[in-house]
């Protein structure tokens, strides 16, 4: 509670379920009483008018009912009231209501009363104007300079400013480049009208250029607009102020110079006559409503800004003066003088609370008691602030949120995988073109310790793969209870999957309200993507795994895909993926190697990943610690740059076909218009093959659409074949050079960095600027690579040869000893050795004496020499790229 409260010296509550806006009180002597004394007049949303004339009450008395001069039902909603000098041929004060369709001037007036009922005061209806167009708000003054008299003008809600003379309807006229209505204001001495457009922008029309501009009525006309006499519709002064504004009002408190005050949402400015800025005031808060009035130091205006916390600050020009705290939040305020009392504030609230108060405060009754002193005791402050210390320290050591004890705790999900494929599938809606689609069961288990409230799962799995259902909900969890469901894995789309893995994610809220989530991770069978086919001697692709054991025969590590009959023979396995394509895995009876072949590089990479694993399982059951793989072959860096080549070319197509459909559905819309303006034309006329023209356009945007429907879901497979080979590239640079887990999770972090692809952000960009930023920070040769700026913006390339450029470039670096680190620090990159004890290359060696596995040159491992054919090109774009780099 604000210590500056205002005073209440009398207000009522509106009706009941009312609503008010701005431009719903107004306060001034409306029955011409001559008493100087202000009448509040109120009109609502629900059509009622109210004129009250406030007396002083006691702190818990009621309202008077005298106090209510006049209330009547006008049927129709109450937008603005204002009164003027309304009427033609008199001086007195008139009120005028706006409605949404109608303008209505009514002369108040009061009947002496002769018993203790008091007066009686009733309205009478001068005149209306029935308006053409729905009404937003009015301003009203001596347009044109006129004596004695008030106009009225109203801004519709399409930017039209219909004007009157009393009466009778003048003109109207369109706002130039109007899209919203804002809010309205006149100015006597510069005679021009002032307002705020969508653009953001204070606006100044003259009167004059208002009235000698082209008609609104003949817009629409262009052959009578150029016959008109008419001026175009030219601004007289524009100011920018970056945000909408609430309200505007022109004040003149001397006949030296007027002010324009404008309150914006987060500031409030004061203008002079011709737009310049006199001052502006940057507001901390969120306002609701203003009004300057005059203020006792010259030269200065005082202004009253109500805001959304219910508190009403009062500015001296742009210094804070005085804030006093509101009982509601008001939506328009006025200054009022009453019976023995001027400058009341009357506030009105948009549910009804009207008010009229003062400025105080109230005296303090409370007294701080008084703090017995003691001794301090600073051994054992000392000793508190050690073990305080202590604690901050133990929990800052952790970056979790969480302490590590606590993780887990309050709900537990496992997620069993059946060891077996479901007997009768659950495959939906798959599009996988083998007879039978397999499907398995995976059994999900929710545990709570404490109550979970509005517990959620989610299953995902990453596509191709999809489950029978992936989302449930389940009631309020009790402690030390579960649930379980069950739900099937199959193979949807007609491609093998990147991954066999899947997530489950809990999502629920504690007892006292905090949000947790809790998740687990499993892996899918190999079985659910592929089935045992007879291996296949020739491939086009071939990896060679070398280990440090003898082999393991196929009977014992695959025993789901070998005959338990063929015994220990099986030294050839075949894999036959659902969507076609095979795979042979082999076992060298003489050497402790594995090949695994296949005429697609992507599909080494399941049954490759499955060897390695099922190979350290099974020597981990065997308690075997120094169980190791290496790889020693070649990179396929050529295959792979043929599926980025794939993949990017989708993308290009895709963006083609975007383009093309966008021209044809401009040239449809054309059509289409060309078509109605014919059809709208009173007389016929020939459609001059248009219908045709409209067909056959038709005709091409269908056909558009439906190619780059099946560019897209080519896109896709592409994509699902690019991840897969992205993961067996990173796997073998892993085996290659032995990379720790840290530095295969930046691998990963670098070449798969997006789970989904799309034209705005795609895998070629992303990969290049986190590949470029290895290459510039823990890859580096110098300082000058490091002083080098990658580009803030992702952009789709033009073509792959820099991404090929330096992924190449990426694997040479590795080759002389470089290693992957977030760490930018170049002295210690340098120091860094090679696994083997071999120390690292010197900078001096150029690139091309590099050999990465894959290209071209020599590549020496376990003291023997391999020759391959020469790639020039390699090392030619290894030195391009140095060059560039040292430039």
């Amino acid at each position: 509670m604000s210590l500056f409260k205002a005073r209440d010296w009398w207000s009522t509550i509106l009706g009941e379920k009312e609503e008010f806006d701005q431009g719903c009180l107004c306060v001034a002597d409306v029955d011409n009483s001559g008493s100087g004394q202000d009448k509040v007049i109120v009109g609502s949303y629900k059509g009622y008018l109210r004129i009250f004339n406030p007396h002083p009450v006691k702190p818990g008395d009621e309202v008077q009912p005298e106090d209510l001069l006049l209330e009547v039902q006008l049927r129709e909603p109450i937008l603005q009231v204002e009164v003027g000098k309304f009427v033609f041929g008199t001086e007195g004060l008139h009120l005028a209501v706006l409605h949404c369709r109608k303008l209505c001037v009514y002369a108040v007036s009061g009947t002496q009363g002769n018993v203790e009922h008091g007066n009686q005061y009733q309205i009478k209806l001068m005149y209306e104007h029935n308006l053409q167009r729905t009404a937003c708000n009015m301003t009203y003054g001596p347009f044109g300079g006129v004596k004695g008299r008030d106009l009225i003008c109203i801004q519709s809600m399409d930017g039209m400013l219909m004007l009157f003379e009393q009466e009778s309807y003048a003109f109207g006229r369109f706002l130039p480049g109007f899209l919203l209505p804002g809010p309205l204001a006149y100015s006597s001495r510069t005679d021009s009208f002032i307002t705020v457009s969508s653009c953001q922008q204070v606006e100044s029309y003259k009167y004059q250029v208002l009235a000698f501009a082209t008609d609104a009525d003949e817009r629409q006309d262009t052959e009578q607009q150029k016959l008109s006499s008419g001026k175009r519709l030219v601004v007289d002064w524009i100011l920018n102020i970056g945000e909408q504004a609430l309200d505007i009002c022109v004040v003149s408190f001397n006949q030296g110079a007027s002010s324009v005050f404008v309150l914006g949402e987060r500031n409030f400015f004061c203008l002079k006559d011709n737009g310049q800025i006199r001052f502006m005031k940057k507001l901390d808060y969120s306002p609701s409503c203003f009004i300057p009035y005059c203020s006792v130091r010259e030269g200065t205006i005082n202004t009253l800004i109500a805001n959304h916390s219910k508190i009403l600050n009062i500015y001296q020009d742009v210094t804070l003066k005085w804030a006093t705290q509101l009982p509601c939040i008001p939506i328009s305020v006025k200054i009022a003088n009453f019976q023995d009392l001027k400058g009341v504030i009357v506030t009105l609230s948009d549910d009804g609370h009207l008010q009229c108060s003062y400025l105080g405060t109230d005296p303090s009754l409370f007294q701080a008691p008084k703090v017995d002193s003691r001794e301090i005791n600073y051994e054992e402050m000392n000793a508190e602030m050690k073990e305080l210390q202590k604690i901050i320290r133990e929990a800052t050591k952790t970056q979790d949120i969480l302490p590590e004890s606590e993780k887990q705790r309050d709900i537990t999900v496992t997620a069993e995988v059946s060891a077996d494929l479901d007997e009768e599938s659950q495959a939906i809606d798959s599009e996988v073109k083998a007879g039978a689609v397999p499907s398995v069961t995976v059994k999900i288990t929710i545990q709570s310790r404490v109550t979970a409230q509005k517990p959620s799962l989610a299953v995902c799995v990453q596509a191709p793969l999809a489950v029978t259902c992936d989302q449930f909900v389940f009631d309020d969890l009790e402690p030390d209870s579960s649930e379980t469901v069950v739900l099937s894995v199959f193979l949807k789309e007609n491609c093998s999957p990147p991954e066999l893995e899947g997530i489950c994610i809990v999502s629920y809220n504690t007892p006292t309200g905090i949000p947790r989530v809790s998740q687990c991770s499993f892996s899918l069978p190999l079985k659910l993507v592929c089935f045992p086919a007879q291996p296949s001697k020739a491939a086009n692709h071939k990896l060679t795994i070398d280990t440090n054991k003898p082999p393991i025969s196929f009977v014992t590590i695959f025993p789901d895909f070998v005959d338990p009959c063929e015994g220990d023979q099986a030294n050839a396995l075949g894999f036959q993926f659902l969507t076609g394509s095979k795979a042979t895995l082999l076992a060298s009876k003489t050497s402790q190697r594995y090949r695994i072949q296949s005429d697609q590089l992507e599909d080494l990479w399941l049954v490759t990943k499955e060897l390695i694993h099922r190979l350290e399982e099974h020597f981990k059951k065997q308690n075997c610690k120094d169980f190791a793989c290496t790889f020693s072959g070649s990179i396929p860096l050529q295959e792979y740059f043929e599926l980025i080549d794939q993949h990017f070319e989708l993308r290009l197509n895709a963006e083609k076909y975007q383009e093309l459909l966008s021209e044809r559905a401009v040239q449809f819309r054309a059509i289409e218009r060309r078509l109605l303006t014919r059809f709208k034309d009173k007389t016929p006329a020939p459609l001059q093959h248009l219908d045709t023209l409209l067909e056959g356009t038709f005709r091409e945007v269908i056909a558009l659409a439906d190619a780059a429907e099946e560019n897209q879901a080519n896109m896709f497979q592409a994509f699902a074949k690019l991840k897969s080979a992205t993961h067996l590239v990173i796997m073998l640079i892993s085996l290659w050079q032995k990379l720790s887990h840290d530095q295969v999770a930046i691998l990963e972090a670098t070449f798969l960095p997006l789970a989904e692809d799309t034209q705005e952000l795609g895998w070629e960009e992303t990969v290049d600027a986190a590949v470029s930023y290895l290459l510039r920070t823990c890859l580096s040769k110098s300082s000058k690579e490091q002083a080098l700026t990658l580009s803030s913006q992702l952009s789709m390339p033009k073509d792959t040869s820099r991404l090929k450029k330096n992924i190449t470039l990426f694997c040479d670096r590795l080759a002389k000893g470089g290693r992957l680190s977030l760490s930018t620090d170049s002295a210690t990159q340098q120091a860094a050795v090679m696994p083997g004890g071999c120390a690292t290359i010197p900078e001096s060696d150029l690139e091309e004496r590099t050999v990465i596995p894959g290209s071209t040159a020599m590549f020496a491992n376990h003291g023997q020499t391999t020759k391959q054919k020469s790639k020039p090109d390699l090392s030619e774009d290894a030195a391009e790229e140095t060059k560039s780099h040292e430039l």
